[in-house]
């Protein structure tokens, strides 16, 4: 997958564009985010820099060395600077701080590592804190059958389902949870109508022991 997205990012042009996902960009305002925010799977760079420029102290990071490249370009020129690590998150040294909130915008991953992943970044979040997600659901494999320039995973297992993110984040307050139908126009990856969940949950502040 490393040298797929490396490929990808490195054109001059940017794959998703260089403006927030209009997700996020709703979401850091409605919910007046602040603090330290974790951006998984974060690409060139296009949310890391938005949240930046409110103000947010942003860690992002990604497999993609190519992708930072161009996430910081994107800073420099928009004059702000952010903190971008590339690997594994397992092997990274964020695993060992703590954020206000951590946004995934279609960081769809490996089936393998996702719930893994998931969970992991829902310990690095403070109580109180948010998880913010927006990625493309069970349901848009048909659309992307019709129209590949719509983008997103063609495996079903590496596609969001209002199940998976209540499987996931069971440590999370729902305040907002849909499965709902999109128009996309991000670069040029992502054109046309598409199916996404997007999540907005807020950490429970006494976390609830699990009945065996």
């Amino acid at each position: 997958m490393k040298e797929m997205w490396d490929n990808r990012y490195s054109n001059e042009d940017y794959a998703y564009g260089i403006l927030p996902n209009d997700f996020f960009k709703y979401a850091i305002d409605k919910y007046k985010l602040t603090g330290k925010i974790l951006l998984p799977a974060e690409g060139e760079g296009r949310n890391a820099v938005y949240a930046a420029k409110k103000g947010l102290n942003v860690t992002a990071f990604d497999i993609s060395n190519e992708g930072k490249k161009k996430a910081l370009k994107l800073a420099e020129k928009e004059n702000v600077k952010i903190n971008y690590e590339i690997g594994n998150l397992f092997d990274l040294d964020l695993i060992n701080e703590q954020f206000d909130s951590a946004i995934f915008i279609y960081a769809h991953l490996p089936p393998s590592i996702l719930s893994n992943y998931h969970k992991k970044i829902a310990e690095l979040v403070k109580p109180n804190g948010y998880i913010i997600l927006e990625g493309f659901s069970t349901g848009h494999l048909e659309l992307r059958k019709q129209n590949p320039q719509v983008g997103g995973p063609d495996k079903l297992e590496m596609l969001f389902s209002i199940d998976t993110i209540k499987r996931d984040f069971p440590d999370f307050d729902i305040i907002e949870l849909e499965d709902v139908e999109t128009e996309l126009n991000e670069g040029k990856f992502h054109i046309g109508t598409a199916k996404v969940i997007r999540f907005v949950g807020k950490k429970q502040h006494t976390i609830q022991p699990k009945l065996h």
